[in-house]
């Protein structure tokens, strides 16, 4: 078996690597695969709400522009 704390620290680096070390292969995988799917979800959000803000700044100029045009 691997030290608690090892486990912990390997786990926090890379999710379900602390569980394969103190033997729990499976539900290691299972934590990898929760962790990438996760990432992959939050890094579809962040690209969506990125796009949405720069819309957003587009629209705040274009708006800025007819304001001062008038």
């Amino acid at each position: 078996m691997v030290n608690a704390i090892l486990a912990a620290i390997l786990s926090l680096i890379i999710p379900g690597l602390g569980q394969i070390a103190a033997g729990e292969v499976k539900k290691g995988i299972i934590f990898f695969v929760i962790a990438v799917i996760l990432g992959l979800l939050f890094s579809m959000i962040s690209s969506f709400i990125g796009i949405i803000s720069f819309l957003f700044a587009i629209y705040a100029a274009y708006d800025a522009y007819q304001i001062a045009k008038a």
